[in-house]
């Protein structure tokens, strides 16, 4: 109520039966000064903005909840991608697969998020976030487990990219639905605490392939020759399947949302539980008050637009990528497409390839060192397994820690705007570092470095991408710009394993490059600190 300017302290308050309460009848507050229509009728009844709102429903433990299960879905989709890199090593001697395989292999789940995220974010923007998580995480876990049992690298090729395709819709979409419930003075704290949870996801990820991977598990499932590999695949999808139950028991639908939507009952329950789970002892003190509920129409949607078939609702589809390019959000846009394609394509191009890089240590000494030609498939060592590889990744996965830790803390006094931008540099120095060294430990210290700083840009770009855009964009901007990332992602992995046997310091320059221009492009976005969501 503070906020409002002028407002008066209340004359009367009733509080409801609980029976009112049940039926979503609310209190209605009534104050000194009423507000007269243009009808000449009064409304006494006084209605909160959604930043009052979700000011009035307090701030604790379901906010706390809530970060553990989106935090946990993040995880899941980190899982989810990230394996892949970690099953590389011994999924080739199996599958027998030549470096343009792997780099086909890693690029196939990107090219699913590219394809999902847009497609996803389109469908939350327009039927709600809740479902489209349920369902993306569904699809994200269950394809991914599908593809343990794979007899062919076509097919197993063909499960990864489906298991993208719900990754792409479920990573732009718990970002928007966490930041609709978050007070403006807490949000980019509380969303750099969300994006940490991927860390946890590597950790996990690089964890059960040191555990599993390097293992025989021929006795424990009997006469199965189930390789060991195809066993982590399995505990990988574990995540993802149970992110999407727990979204489907616990959690309601994006207050916020609902109010764009005009569903303002539903909207005021959300409000009502939030309360309660923040404010224990203190129910009675509730007041369910009327909400300034404006469901926007797309008049310029419907003007260009028209009706008409297939036509139609394919150009309908992609009207939000036309509005995200247009007036004030124009120059926004094309920033953000810089940005999302320079850190995509340094982290993913040179992430995935980490596993392999430390294989080449393990015998050269240096990451691209003695270059040789292509082994042929016959010749590969992959067996018995080096748990070196999977014990440098699981440092390397740690050692984003300090900028997680380093984000939250410091994101709501210096800005997204300014991490993003700081980070990208930095990484694209340690990334020209790599090239230069010529000892494993020094490269190993360099890709942690490396690992540290960069997970600062991608929590600064989920805080600034959340707040850049309008709650009826947000999640098609979103899924949009991931799409984008993917592209750039597909990319990074081509070259890499295209240049991995022959000369692999052209793609880690490459990468070195790219992310110095993203991190210059980035000062040109507007600073979003403490922005309201529109």
């Amino acid at each position: 109520m503070s906020r409002d300017a002028g407002a008066r302290e209340p004359l009367l308050v009733r509080y409801p039966e609980e029976s009112e309460v049940d039926s979503d009848e609310g209190v209605i507050i009534f104050d000194r000064s009423t507000n007269s229509k243009q009808d000449g009728s009064v409304d006494t009844q006084v209605r909160l903005t959604y930043e009052q709102a979700v000011d009035k429903a307090g701030f604790g433990v379901f906010h706390y909840a809530l970060l553990v299960v989106c935090g946990w879905a993040n995880a899941s989709d980190a899982v989810e991608i990230l394996c892949v890199s970690f099953l590389l090593p011994t999924a080739r001697c199996d599958m027998q697969l030549t470096s343009s395989d792997m780099g086909l292999l890693t690029a196939s789940i990107f090219l699913g998020m590219m394809l999902g995220g847009y497609m996803w974010g389109y469908l939350a923007d327009k039927k709600g976030r809740r479902q489209v998580l349920i369902l993306s995480l569904t699809v994200n876990g269950l394809f991914g487990g599908l593809s343990s049992v794979a007899p062919w690298f076509s097919t197993f090729l063909v499960m990864r990219f489906i298991s993208g395709i719900g990754v792409g819709g479920s990573i732009p979409v718990i970002f928007s639905y966490f930041s609709e419930f978050m007070p403006r003075l807490k949000r980019g704290t509380m969303i750099s605490a969300l994006a940490t949870f991927w860390m946890a996801g590597n950790i996990i990820a690089a964890g059960l392939a040191w555990l599993v991977i390097p293992r025989n598990w021929t006795g424990l499932l009997g006469s199965w020759n189930f390789q060991s590999w195809r066993l982590f695949v399995v505990l990988c999808s574990v995540p993802s399947l149970t992110s999407a139950l727990f979204f489907a028991l616990l959690l309601p639908e994006s207050p916020k949302f609902l109010m764009e939507a005009g569903r303002e009952k539903e909207a005021l329950r959300v409000f009502k539980k939030m309360f309660q789970m923040n404010m224990r002892g203190k129910e009675k003190d509730f007041m369910v008050l009327g909400l300034c509920v404006n469901p926007k129409k797309d008049l310029e949607e419907s003007r260009i637009l028209g009706k008409g078939g297939l036509v139609w609702a394919f150009k309908k589809a992609l009207m939000p990528i036309r509005l995200m390019f247009q007036g004030s959000l124009r120059g926004r846009s094309l920033v953000l497409y810089v940005v999302f394609f320079s850190i995509s394509f340094g982290y993913y191009g040179l992430w995935m390839w980490f596993p392999e890089l430390f294989a080449k240590l393990e015998t050269d000494g240096a990451p691209c060192a003695n270059a040789t030609k292509p082994q042929p498939l016959v010749n590969l060592t992959c067996y018995p397994v080096k748990t070196a590889v999977y014990m440098e990744g699981f440092i390397i996965a740690a050692s984003n820690l300090p900028g997680n830790i380093f984000t939250i803390l410091m994101m709501d006094s210096i800005g997204g705007k300014v991490l993003l931008s700081c980070s990208l540099l930095v990484s694209s120095l340690s990334v020209f570092l790599i090239y230069e060294v010529r000892t494993k430990y020094q490269s190993l210290i360099l890709s942690c470095v490396f690992s540290g700083v960069s997970v600062i840009a991608w929590n600064a770009l989920d805080v600034v991408g959340t707040e850049l855009y309008p709650t009826q964009l947000r999640s098609s901007a979103l899924g949009f710009f991931t799409g984008v990332g993917r592209v750039a992602s597909i990319m990074g992995n081509v070259i890499f394993g295209n240049l991995m046997d022959t000369d692999c310091s052209v793609p880690i320059l490459l990468v070195s490059g790219v992310l110095l221009a993203g991190g210059i492009v980035a000062l040109l976005l507007p600073q979003t600190k403490h922005t309201e969501l529109t």
